[in-house]
């Protein structure tokens, strides 16, 4: 197992349960804006406004809040014009990091990123030194008890999943984007209920990092993420299991 699943989990309980869940609403609020503004308006016909909302629903975002970002990307309403920008970079011992943002500003944004890597361990690379590393894949996470693996590789590689993975909390469904949508689909329709299901993007090189090394990652990581435009923070870093349990208690 990657410990996709884990350190995917441990991130989403700290999210509803502690000060995170303002920042989270920020970013997927940003997450629908774009959506909206790029596909429209319409989650039906709009896969990424579609992905966006059932994530930020999973965190208990109102509707509200989801209705306003809607109609802000799709010109109903005034608002921020937000832009995507990617960096790239490297942290402690030398792992890959790949840097997603929406802003409204790119040179505040660049500087603010530069000075987070060189302050706490890491460095800003040039362009295409390490997204080469990571692939778009789509990627649900189930609880173990949901459903029987067997049950669940029949049900989803005929969808047009490529991998099923499972320890003994979790299974993780991989997914080429193009099938994201079909896998969902049957998902919904068998009724197997997701812990999470995302276009992400996955490293295909893994760098296994000690506990303290996983650490200093992982702070930088969260400092990453707390700065407003950033979005996601995307890393090759394997952490250690012993890492994980410590940080799911």
């Amino acid at each position: 197992m990657s410990g996709h699943s884990k350190w995917s989990t441990i991130k989403r309980k700290k999210a509803v349960t502690d000060a995170a869940r303002g920042k989270m609403f920020s970013k997927y609020i940003k997450e629908i804006t774009m959506a909206a503004r790029i596909g429209g308006g319409d989650a039906a016909t709009n896969p990424r406004l579609r992905t966006a909302i059932l994530a930020s629903k999973s965190v208990n975002m109102p509707a509200v809040n989801i209705e306003r970002a809607v109609k802000k990307g799709s010109g109903e309403l005034e608002g921020s014009h937000y832009e995507e920008v990617h960096y790239e970079g490297y942290g402690p011992s030398g792992v890959a990091m790949l840097i997603e943002c929406a802003t409204d500003n790119h040179n505040r944004t660049t500087a603010e990123v530069r000075n987070i890597l060189t302050k706490y361990g890491g460095n800003m690379a040039a362009a295409g030194a390490v997204s080469y590393l990571f692939k778009q894949r789509g990627l649900f996470i189930i609880d173990r008890a949901a459903i029987a693996e067997d049950a669940l590789m029949e049900l989803v590689l005929e969808a047009g999943a490529d991998d099923v993975q499972s320890d003994e909390d979790h299974h993780e469904v991989y997914t080429p984007p193009s099938a994201f949508e079909a896998v969902r689909a049957v998902l919904e329709a068998k009724q197997v209920p997701t812990v999470s299901g995302e276009v992400t993007k996955l490293a295909s090189l893994l760098v296994p990092v000690s506990d303290r090394e996983g650490e200093r990652v992982l702070r930088l990581v969260d400092l990453l993420e707390d700065n407003d435009d950033v979005q996601k923070v995307f890393t090759n870093a394997q952490l250690p299991d012993t890492l994980l349990a410590k940080l799911s208690e």
